[in-house]
């Protein structure tokens, strides 16, 4: 099994498709006025929003994007007037990771996770 894409609820379809743009995504099915999907740009995977009369209570969904060069991808988007929660900054968990919210409060997180994304130190033995 291997995952293929990750669907988040938004309010506004336009908003939302700038905004994950403006994040580095490629725009590949655009299905007004409710669905979107990106391709990512590296690797096979899909990300997709999908338009919601009510957004979820709580402290919602989280996703994780992968960038090797996190540092210098935040910087990127600081100049293109992304705001962060959070600056990349090392974990206890061995993962560099850089917070901000999408326009719908999504929860993202910009993450290196290295060899230690996989196998980490506490990996269990029989994974």
């Amino acid at each position: 099994m291997d995952l293929n894409q990750v669907t988040v609820p938004i309010t506004d379809l336009g908003r939302s498709i700038l905004f994950y743009e403006t994040l580095g995504l490629k725009l590949i099915v655009h299905s007004e006025p409710n669905y979107a999907r990106f391709e990512c740009p590296n690797g096979n995977s899909t990300f997709s929003l999908h338009k919601v009369e009510k957004l979820c209570e709580g402290q919602g969904i989280y996703v994780y994007f992968e960038c090797k060069a996190i540092d210098e991808q935040v910087e990127t988007l600081l100049q293109k007037g992304i705001v962060f929660d959070e600056q990349a900054n090392d974990k206890p968990w061995l993962w560099r990771e850089a917070r901000l919210k999408d326009p719908d409060g999504n929860q993202l997180i910009l993450f290196y996770g290295g060899e230690n994304r996989i196998n980490p130190p506490w990996k269990l033995k029989d994974s």
